[in-house]
């Protein structure tokens, strides 16, 4: 992902930046938030789920990364020094590709958190459910993270409200 994106940059310039590139390629956007205090991101239409994979997970296929059918494949974007809460999901497992900038995450699984482990372009991390994770903007840049959703209960699919969190930055 080449959008060039500084540490000075405004949440609209990279928001609009990365949607650009999304159209590039030939993505198409179901929804998107850019309204989160730590950035946003992009719902990427279901159907379009296959081309997600072959283009952020070449190694692996849909049948592979999906536990009960759906995968809500985004793109996250999360601003220079802000995190996203201290969280895990009852009904999903995740994974995440760094594919623009620079970003960190920290894991555990309990509520304590561990260290904070700087994501290389293109290293993939995977998630299991009820894991303890947090993704972090660090202070040199953007990132862009490419993220599949593996619902784990195919009658009640995950959602947003799928977050328990442990603990956050904004009060929510």
């Amino acid at each position: 992902m080449d959008t060039n994106l500084s540490v000075n940059d405004s949440k609209e310039h990279v928001m609009k930046s990365v949607g650009r590139y999304l159209a590039e390629v030939n993505l198409t956007v179901f929804s998107d938030d850019f309204t989160r205090p730590w950035g946003g991101f992009f719902v990427i239409e279901e159907s379009q789920a296959d081309r997600f994979i072959k283009l952020y997970f070449p190694h692996l296929t849909a049948s592979e990364l999906s536990i009960a059918g759906k995968l809500s494949p985004k793109i996250l974007v999360v601003a220079p020094g802000q995190r996203l809460s201290w969280q895990y999901h009852h009904r999903r497992a995740e994974i995440w590709k760094l594919i623009g900038g620079v970003a960190g995450i920290v894991t555990s699984e309990t509520d304590t958190e561990g260290p904070l482990k700087k994501l290389a372009i293109g290293e993939i991390i995977q998630l299991k459910q009820g894991q303890r994770h947090r993704l972090i903007g660090l202070q040199e840049g953007w990132g862009v993270i490419a993220e599949i959703w593996r619902h784990t209960d195919a009658n009640n699919p995950s959602d947003e409200n799928d977050i328990v969190r442990v603990q956050d930055d904004f009060g929510r």
